[in-house]
């Protein structure tokens, strides 16, 4: 009975033990990150980590990495990996965390494309609660941005289309390009047309 006790206690005692050891040193701490590993980390407690920086007095350009108060949703202990970072169109260098980066239609092409929004939990989750702050639901976004994207590459298609000629019109002269003017423009300006009075 006694021998039972000793190694049950033996086994708590090494478990308690894995613990501790696993926490102090497996943990990531923002504060302890440097400048190429900060942006779109998570620290071990679940918060999100964010590179600030503050000019100093002869003017240069001092960076540290800070725990953030927003918490990243089932993501701990993560250092985001370079194939993210360049499939999702991001930089090591971002400097604090915004939704600015959603406006612009680059980024999120390359957000929502496949190899960033399948592939990399972390980015995503961070963006999608950024969009949520704004009132936006990123797969809504995503299917906007790739609407736009599948209308520029028909309006691409027609345009190339209508460069050819138009049926009865003789060709256009050896190395001379064809114009096909939008509705009521011609070469030389707006046709004018007589205005609808209006319903």
């Amino acid at each position: 009975m006694a021998s039972f006790y000793s190694s049950s206690t033996l086994v708590c005692l090494t478990l308690v033990l894995l613990f501790c050891v696993q926490c102090t040193l497996g943990g990531i701490t923002c504060e302890s990150l440097d400048r190429s590993t900060c942006a779109f980390a998570v620290s071990s407690s679940g918060m999100r980590c964010v590179l600030e920086n503050r000019l100093r007095r002869g003017g240069q350009e001092e960076f540290s990495c800070r725990t953030s108060d927003i918490e990243a949703e089932n993501l701990k202990d993560w250092v985001e990996t370079d194939k993210c970072i360049n499939a999702c169109g991001l930089t090591r260098n971002t400097v604090g965390i915004s939704s600015d980066s959603l406006l612009e239609p680059q980024f999120a092409q390359k957000l929502c494309s496949p190899q960033c929004y399948q592939e990399c939990p972390n980015v995503v989750d961070l963006y999608f609660n950024l969009a949520a702050g704004e009132g936006v639901f990123l797969p809504k976004l995503c299917q906007a941005s790739s609407n736009a994207r599948r209308s520029m590459a028909e309006i691409k298609s027609s345009s190339a289309a209508a460069v050819g000629t138009a049926p009865g019109a003789a060709g256009p002269a050896s190395g001379s390009a064809a114009v096909a003017w939008a509705p009521g423009q011609s070469e030389t300006g707006f046709v004018s047309e007589a205005a609808m009075a209006p319903c």
